[in-house]
């Protein structure tokens, strides 16, 4: 039986939320939270505590170090009878390649802006699109242990900005202008999707949007059918 709810957060502040260029000095996966991304995680716990009540909970977790320390606070709002965990690595952030100078990260991020997020592949890492793929096969995985007899009531996923806005676009079927045009969700908000009725998934969080309209957009466009061609 398919969860009730799908919930997506994003790690809380990271050192390289504050220090940009700290990607050039150590590894990616290792980043970690600041003190103040820490609170931002306990206070994610609350509030999920507060939404969840006793319903049963399954997290997966990015490798990431972000992510982990964002789970392990988060975890605090609970007994651990009422969660288990596992940690996913096609949940961890887009790959950003290899130490590289200031000059170098600024470059890559003009870069990336003028050709788009989703195309755009980063020397040595990967493009926004590849972690698209990722998030096709991880739903693949993720309806496998829906289908399990002892599914728990709730999905959680802990994961990264640019990795919600793709799971989102992937799972309702988005155009990569709208994903273009999405911002990242704010360090531990909690992005809901509650199931319906019909089994369908409804997206209770509505990302925020930028107002700024994406550089390249050349959405399909078709002629109007004819009525003497509408088959019945």
């Amino acid at each position: 039986m398919k969860p009730k709810r799908i919930i997506l957060i994003r790690h809380g502040e990271s050192e390289a939320n504050v220090d940009r260029y700290l990607f050039g000095r150590i590894p990616d996966y290792t980043i970690e939270l600041t003190d103040k991304g820490r609170e931002q995680a306990r206070e994610a716990g609350r509030m999920l505590k507060e939404l969840l009540g006793d319903e049963t909970a399954h997290f997966y977790v990015s490798p990431f170090w972000r992510a982990r320390s964002t789970f392990e606070c988060i975890a605090e709002a609970f007994p651990h009878s009422q969660f288990t965990y596992s940690e996913e690595p096609r949940l961890r952030e887009q790959e950003w390649g290899y130490l590289r100078s200031q000059e170098d990260f600024d470059r890559i991020c003009q870069e990336r802006n003028e050709y788009g997020a989703f195309y755009y592949r980063i020397p040595g890492g990967e493009a926004g699109s590849d972690v698209y793929d990722r998030m096709n096969d991880l739903l693949g995985s993720l309806y496998r242990d829906f289908a399990k007899d002892d599914c728990p009531d709730n999905c959680v996923l802990v994961t990264h900005g640019l990795t919600i806005r793709l799971f989102i676009m992937r799972f309702f079927h988005l155009t990569v202008e709208e994903f273009e045009s999405m911002t990242a969700p704010k360090n531990c908000a909690l992005i809901t999707m509650t199931m319906l009725q019909d089994g369908h998934y409804r997206l209770d969080t509505q990302l925020d949007h930028s107002t700024v309209p994406p550089r390249h957009s050349r959405p399909i466009r078709l002629p109007e059918p004819r009525s003497g061609n509408i088959e019945d």
